[in-house]
């Protein structure tokens, strides 16, 4: 390694995530058979306000570099001088990121081969306490001033690699981090690629957990490992700053996407993780309700709740749930007014629901049209049926099933396929109890909808749906 050329760079940044993030400074050293051939070091006019908060870390302000070059202008310099070596940063993704976001608002290209003094010294100094640069550099006695500041970092980053170098004697570590297949550039600085490695490439749920083992993002995957690589792979802030945070990496092979997919509702549920969004919003629902009013008479309407009720029919529009009691409606003879779909009326005079049969004008008897509405809220029923669906397990001799009971996930489990199962209560002993709520509700719901055939055991029997 020591015949190759190195270029250890720091930039200082207004911060405000990837895309918005602006250079205001940046220092080049360039090293080759670890001594220093050059060093270029200048401020940046970032063309935009300066934090507060970052002029405070770095100590660079607006009046500091209002006359300093734009990047623009020190663009092909930046260019020359890292042309042909070897991209070196502590952390480096952030830097590098940055970099090549600006290049590219200009209009060009920049790629380099990368190496993070992070995960090398995690790799060749093991067992300390902290890899910051500053805790390192004081864990290794490593002089460090002019910190947060380009050149001050950049100075303490060159005697760490150089003693890096030292300590990969024959180059072969440098060497794996560098092969294009190699995923030690693109791993976040923290993880241990043992851990990446050890990913299986299966259905299955991953936890990315922090330092302090919370767990800060819950997801998903038809395959984990490959799934699990795309993240750090994506240069959106959210992706960038989840990578910087994650320490380790938990697994939970599944078999099947749908357990997949309940379980990971579960764990968002269970563990609120920073990095999810979409299912920690509370999911809204619109359900056909019924009650009985003040005269005995059974009404139906639409209401919206955050919650799983006892109702006659769940939807995840309004429209939908809607158009569904207009069809009851219409079928059974049912009375507009009743069903909430006229207000504020003595007698019903829907535009296009003409089939009331008097209820509204007291010409239909209570009990009839009650028995009416039965019928009706029959028709809808299923919701409220129990079943199992059977899905593949996580190895050949394996089947996974999720129990539903009146409607209501109960959970999941696996069994040995040459078991016979006969009737509900036999599945309870390979039971993994688990929450019901209106995210479980609607992956059921749209996975019922949307396969076209599987093995249920419904109304206890076997049936292919």
């Amino acid at each position: 390694m020591m015949d190759k050329t190195f270029a250890i760079i720091d930039v200082e940044t207004t911060g405000g995530g990837m895309k918005g993030n602006r250079l205001t400074e940046i220092c080049i050293v360039l090293l080759k058979n670890g001594e220093i051939l050059d060093k270029y070091t200048t401020l940046i006019n970032p063309e935009k306000s300066i934090p507060s908060q970052i002029t405070a870390l770095t100590g660079i302000d607006n009046d500091l570099v209002k006359d300093a070059p734009k990047f623009n202008e020190v663009a092909k310099q930046i260019d020359l001088i890292t042309r042909d070596a070897i991209f070196v940063a502590h952390n480096v993704n952030f830097d590098y990121n940055v970099l090549r976001n600006e290049f590219q608002a200009i209009g060009f290209e920049f790629n380099r081969k990368k190496l993070c003094t992070v995960r090398l010294s995690r790799k060749l100094i093991p067992g300390l306490c902290s890899y910051s640069l500053g805790r390192l550099c004081d864990s290794i006695a490593i002089p460090i001033s002019n910190r947060h500041r380009a050149e001050g970092d950049t100075d303490a980053t060159v005697i760490l690699f150089q003693r890096l170098l030292c300590l990969d004697e024959d180059g072969m570590v440098i060497k794996s981090f560098l092969h294009p297949s190699s995923k030690n550039a693109t791993l976040p600085p923290h993880l241990n690629a043992d851990q990446f490695e050890e990913l299986p490439e299966t259905a299955g749920i991953y936890l990315f957990k922090d330092k302090h083992q919370k767990v800060i993002y819950a997801g998903k995957a038809k395959n984990i490992k490959k799934r699990v690589l795309s993240h750090f792979y994506d240069k959106k802030t959210k992706e960038y700053l989840l990578g910087q945070e994650t320490y380790h990496i938990d697994h939970e092979c599944t078999g099947n996407e749908l357990i997949a997919l309940l379980l990971e509702a579960e764990y968002i549920r269970k563990h609120y993780p920073k990095f999810n969004t979409a299912q920690k919003r509370q999911g809204i629902t619109y359900q056909i309700l019924n009650y009985v009013n003040r005269k005995g008479v059974i009404q139906l309407a639409v209401g919206k709740t955050t919650q799983i009720k006892d109702s006659v029919g769940t939807f995840y529009n309004r429209a939908l749930a809607i158009e569904t009691l207009e069809k009851l409606c219409e079928t059974y003879k049912l009375c507009p007014k009743f069903c909430s779909l006229q207000t504020n009326v003595s007698e019903c005079s829907h535009y296009k629901l003409n089939s009331c049969e008097g209820i509204c004008r007291d010409i239909e008897l209570v009990a009839k049209y009650n028995s009416k509405v039965q019928e009706a809220i029959n028709s809808l029923g299923v919701e409220k049926t129990s079943y199992v669906i059977k899905e593949k397990g996580r190895h050949f001799e394996e089947e996974a099933f999720i129990l539903v009971k009146e409607g209501r996930y109960q959970g999941y489990g696996f069994i040995d396929q040459e078991l016979q199962i006969d009737n509900f209560e036999e599945y309870e002993p390979f039971l993994q109890l688990q929450e019901s709520t209106l995210h479980t509700h609607k992956i059921l719901n749209s996975y019922l909808r949307n396969i076209e055939t599987r093995s249920i055991f419904f109304n206890k029997e076997i049936v292919e749906v």
